[in-house]
């Protein structure tokens, strides 16, 4: 009761702080309010790091970390803030391999041109490319709105998804926030929410990947699917590598009833929306009102209600297929996972990293162990590098046609330190080892965190 007592009062919540926009960075609060209209990345970005510590996104999205650190000398310091009540985040900076690739990046992809932005160049092709495939399927599913149309509108959204959605929210399309922040908001135009995508996808998912506690994509779909042996198993886990094609077609509903839930909890599953404005909120609204507009009230008008659901459900479909092939396969093969020995590619260093305390972890190693690619360049385009999901998480703020240079550099730093890359050939190829882990997953009795710590222990 005393140790309760005496506990720092969350500062989230403490009137002291009402109206200071704070974030921690390596320990130290600071005052960013003044600073948020400044930030050269956006301020739809930095509102990210506002009301938690920041260290891990601050030090993963910046390739020129010291200079950018800089900045937090100018910024004035919270003095007795309770950064003690406030969760830690890693630290990215103190992985030896992640500072020792970062490093090798800048000297041999950019060669000193990232001070210029080199980084965040390339994908212009990518995105016309992108963007017209979207207007062309929007124009032909006007021209004759039904099922076929519906599908090829869906795989079209489903680009957008994977690139310039993805990567302009990352803040890596573009040098221009503006830029980058008009084609994350495309995650609305096609059912999405750029907003809960920030804060599930980049505060929580890339953070704390394959956390069972902290990443939101091991745990939005439980207890449908279980994606850790760390969460209860249920009896019909057992058939989740079966019933997984009935349950991702109904990603995209998901979706709507998940961001509209969110916004009213003002939290994702994986993370407080701490920093996120009024305007940032009514996106949420207004990208539904759109979408919905778009795809089912004008093909309505035009061509009745059953033209216009028969369209609309195809769409959902396809979408939600590719978006969950794209998206899951990456993280949930037997090497990505904290499995039992003795199970088909179990990896006692997956195992080792996840079943630390965060606090103890390596960033960059968990990253790496955590995630698997597939394909090469080919992928990468069709992707906006989600094939290439390593170099993708050590770097989410550099545009993704520079990963396939990257990824060399990251698999030789792996190989002298006898870190695993686990890369695969194909799609086809990790789709079958993904689809096997989630069998194994399935089955794999419950061990809860506490109890596996305690066994490495």
């Amino acid at each position: 009761m005393a140790a309760a007592a005496c506990a720092p009062l969350d500062p989230s919540k403490d009137p002291k702080y009402r109206d200071i926009k704070w974030s921690i960075y390596r320990g130290k609060a600071y005052d960013i309010t003044d600073f948020i209209d400044r930030h050269p990345g956006g301020t739809w970005l930095i509102n990210l790091a506002v009301g938690r510590d920041c260290t891990a996104l601050f030090e993963s999205y910046h390739l020129r970390c010291e200079t950018a650190a800089a900045v937090f000398n100018k910024l004035p310091v919270l003095e007795g803030f309770p950064v003690d009540a406030v969760p830690r985040a890693p630290y990215p900076n103190d992985s030896d391999v992640y500072t020792a690739i970062r490093h090798r990046v800048r000297k041999e992809v950019f060669e000193g041109g990232e001070h210029v932005g080199a980084h965040r160049r390339g994908s212009e092709l990518a995105a016309a490319a992108v963007l017209s495939c979207a207007v062309a399927a929007y124009a032909l599913y006007m021209r004759s709105a039904g099922w076929f149309t519906g599908m090829l509108l869906g795989i079209a959204g489903a680009w957008i998804g994977v690139t310039i959605q993805h990567c302009g929210n990352h803040g890596a399309m573009s040098n221009n926030p503006l830029i980058n922040n008009l084609l994350g908001l495309c995650n609305d135009l096609i059912g999405g929410s750029s907003l809960m995508w920030r804060y599930h996808h980049q505060v929580s998912h890339h953070i704390h990947t394959n956390d069972d506690v902290l990443d939101e994509d091991v745990l939005s779909m439980y207890p449908i699917l279980r994606f850790d042996s760390r969460l209860p198993r249920y009896w019909f886990h057992a058939y989740q590598h079966l019933y997984i094609w009935v349950a991702y077609p109904l990603m995209h509903l998901a979706f709507q009833w998940g961001d509209i839930n969110s916004l009213f909890s003002s939290r994702t599953v994986g993370a407080e929306l701490l920093g996120a404005t009024t305007a940032e909120k009514s996106t949420v609204v207004v990208g539904k009102l759109l979408h919905y507009f778009l795809l089912l009230v004008i093909p309505w008008l035009v061509y009745g209600p059953a033209v216009a659901l028969t369209g609309a459900v195809t769409y959902s479909i396809s979408l939600s297929i590719v978006l969950a092939l794209m998206f899951f396969v990456s993280h949930n093969v037997p090497e990505n996972k904290p499995l039992a020995p003795g199970m088909s590619g179990a990896d006692d260093a997956t195992r080792a990293v996840l079943l630390n305390q965060l606090d103890s972890r390596d960033w960059g190693v968990q990253q790496i162990l955590a995630s698997a690619n597939w394909g090469g360049v080919v992928g990468n385009f069709f992707t906006g590098g989600l094939n290439l999901q390593i170099e993708h998480h050590l770097f989410p703020a550099i545009s993704f046609v520079h990963y396939p240079a990257i990824a060399r550099i990251v698999a030789d730093e792996c190989a002298q330190r006898g870190i695993r890359y686990t890369q695969y050939s194909s799609l086809p190829a990790i789709l079958s080892r993904f689809l096997l882990c989630m069998r194994q997953l399935g089955v794999a009795p419950y061990e809860p965190a506490a109890l596996l710590i305690n066994k490495i222990k």
